[in-house]
C-alpha cells in the first residue's frame, strides 16, 4: 500500500512538472520503445550491417522476445490500470492498451539496447543506454505509467538479458 501510495506521488511529481520544450522531446524520445523502431533495429541486426553484427542482433531479437512474452503475460494477470493523472493535467501521448504494470516501451527499450551496450565501446554505449532509460522516463513523464511500471519494465530486460548471456 505504501509502495503504490509512494508510486502516486512520484508520478505527480513529475508531471506536475512539465515544461513545453521537454514535452516535445519526450514525445519523440518515447517512439524509441514502440514495437516499429526495437523490432525494425532487431531485424536490421540480424542482417550484420549494425556494429556487434548478427550475434548482437540475435541477442537484442532474444530479449525483445523473451521481455515481452512476460511483459504481455504480466499486464493481463496484474490488470494495473493506467494512471489517473491530477486535474488539469492529461496524458501526452496515447497509450498503447489499458494497463500500466509493467511498461511494455522501458522494457522493449532497454532489451534491445543492452546487446549493443554490452558489445560496443563506451562512447556508443553509454548514449545507447540513455536513450533506453531516457524511453522508461518519459513513459511516466506523459502520464502514461507509474514510475514503478518503468522500473519493472527495466528489471524485466536486465533479467531477461542476464539469461539470455549465461545461456
Amino acid at each position: 500500500m505504501r509502495l503504490r501510495r509512494f508510486d502516486e506521488w512520484l508520478l505527480t511529481e513529475v508531471v506536475s512538472r512539465r515544461h513545453p520544450v521537454l514535452d516535445a522531446v519526450m514525445r519523440a524520445v518515447t517512439h524509441f520503445g514502440d514495437a516499429a523502431v526495437t523490432i525494425g533495429i532487431c531485424v536490421v541486426a540480424l542482417t550484420g550491417v549494425l556494429p556487434g553484427g548478427r550475434p548482437v542482433g540475435l541477442q537484442a531479437a532474444l530479449t525483445l522476445a523473451l521481455s515481452h512474452g512476460v511483459v504481455q503475460v504480466l499486464k493481463r494477470t496484474i490488470a494495473r490500470p493506467r494512471p489517473q493523472l491530477p486535474v488539469g493535467l492529461g496524458f501526452l501521448a496515447r497509450a498503447p492498451d489499458k494497463f500500466s504494470f509493467p511498461s511494455g516501451h522501458a522494457t522493449a527499450a532497454l532489451s534491445v539496447a543492452l546487446p549493443f551496450a554490452f558489445t560496443l565501446p563506451a562512447v556508443f554505449s553509454v548514449p545507447i543506454l540513455a536513450l533506453a532509460v531516457t524511453v522508461g522516463v518519459s513513459r511516466s513523464y506523459l502520464g502514461v505509467h507509474y514510475p514503478g511500471d518503468v522500473v519493472m519494465g527495466w528489471l524485466l530486460a536486465l533479467a531477461t538479458f542476464g539469461g539470455i548471456r549465461l545461456m
